[in-house]
């Protein structure tokens, strides 16, 4: 396919296309899980209650229960016809009487109140006196009040969350439909590469380099749910490219890669790709991470369907930010997830950005102070990984744009796509 290299693409523009095509794949298979295992995955259909949570009015505060019109003034004495501890089920309170209650307990039938133990005297003879005049209501968490039978707890599309977990077993779900983890080829390309352990640093040959991409890329996917499949690195020879992609999209999804995708005698990424299916390389108008090639490979036979394919910037840094830009959405999409991009929030900048860049929309490594701002990690290199490790997130500038000092900045932290920084 021809190369899209001028103008440069927008990120809006290539999302469209990537989230298009992932959208055109037919859907992952579903699957029964149990819901103690379902953490990260995606909700393949919405989960309904079968009953009220709670399901019976009952207390928030250890106390006595009682109806209001019995405790009208301070200091009234009444009698304790019953004590009801969570689990049991209490009987219908006697007229004029209060019950003893814990946390949890089911208010009794004939009771409207709940007034908490330190409010209460308890005296000789199965009695207590009430200290404080109650309302209607006051420490009783309603029948329903969380969840209504019929309610859609869980939303198709949804990941699932540790509190999603819970809420699905307050319902009694033993188990969620959710969809498959997306099968993922990791592939790294560059005879320069190196492998950590293998050599030392000492013994480097003249122009090799350790492949930290192939580390940080396997992180991001499996922060992002998939299942990897790590093919390591490939000789930079055609014949040996070709056998790789072709082997990888038997059983993958996704086939990512980085580097390797330029025009150079040793990229043969983008030849065999041309060979093996098809290939689009974009210029994005984003600052790290320009270069991206996208297509997809063969599966075997005709009407066997294909694997997509992504080829990331070599640099560390713009490989590292073009995959949370631009491949984590369409991953999302792939896996049927309803929440495909990142949100930011404003927050000020305690720095200065007065040389904009004309052309690319600029992310900025950055991290969060304790004054509520952010600081700029001072060298924005797309080689400098470590402004990626000391940073917690990126802020959005748009093309053209200065930043001083006190602005309210688009600010997306890297938790918004599921990196554990803390």
């Amino acid at each position: 396919m021809t190369a899209l290299r001028s103008p440069m693409m927008t990120l809006e523009s290539a999302l469209e296309h990537l989230l298009a095509s992932a959208q055109a794949q037919p859907p992952l298979a579903a699957e029964w899980v149990p819901t103690m295992d379902a953490l990260g995955r995606v909700l393949a259909q919405d989960l309904v209650s079968p009953l009220d949570v709670p399901p019976a009015d009952n207390t928030s505060m250890d106390g006595y229960a009682l109806a209001v019109q019995d405790a009208a003034t301070e200091g009234v004495v009444l009698p304790v016809s019953q004590r009801i501890a969570a689990g049991h089920a209490p009987e219908a309170l006697q007229p004029r009487t209060a019950a003893r209650i814990f946390t949890g307990g089911f208010v009794p039938l004939g009771a409207n109140a709940v007034v908490m133990q330190e409010h209460c005297v308890a005296l000789e003879g199965g009695r207590v006196q009430i200290q404080a005049v109650p309302t209607a209501g006051q420490w009783i968490r309603r029948a329903g009040e969380d969840v209504r039978r019929g309610d859609a707890v869980l939303r198709a599309g949804g990941l699932v969350t540790p509190q999603a977990m819970g809420q699905a077993a307050g319902v009694g779900a033993d188990r969620l439909l959710v969809r498959k983890r997306l099968r993922v080829a990791l592939m790294s390309t560059g005879d320069e590469l190196v492998m950590p352990g293998s050599v030392a640093p000492d013994a480097m040959p003249i122009g090799a380099i350790y492949n930290s991409n192939r580390f940080t890329l396997r992180g991001l996917l499996q922060a992002a749910g998939c299942v990897v499949s790590d093919l390591g690195i490939v000789a930079d020879r055609l014949s040996d490219t070709r056998q790789a992609l072709r082997d990888a999209a038997m059983d993958h999804d996704l086939i990512i890669t980085s580097g390797g995708v330029s025009v150079g005698e040793e990229d043969h990424v983008r030849p065999a790709l041309e060979a093996e299916g098809r290939v689009s390389l974009w210029q994005l108008a984003i600052k790290p991470g320009k270069p991206l090639a996208f297509g997809a490979v063969r599966r075997g036979p005709p009407n066997q369907g294909e694997a997509l394919f992504v080829g990331l910037p070599g640099n560390p840094v713009s490989s590292f930010v073009t995959f949370l830009l631009a491949a984590w959405p369409m991953i999302m999409a792939l896996q049927g997830a309803a929440q495909r991009h990142a949100p930011n929030h404003p927050m000020r900048a305690d720095f200065a950005w007065p040389k904009p860049d004309t052309k690319r929309r600029e992310f900025l490594r950055v991290r969060r102070n304790g004054q509520g701002g952010l600081d700029l990690f001072p060298n924005q290199s797309s080689g400098v990984l470590s402004s990626a490790v000391w940073g917690d997130g990126l802020v959005d500038v748009a093309v053209g744009q200065t930043v001083q000092q006190g602005d309210l900045v688009p600010f997306t932290p890297w938790s918004a796509w599921g990196l554990r920084v803390d």
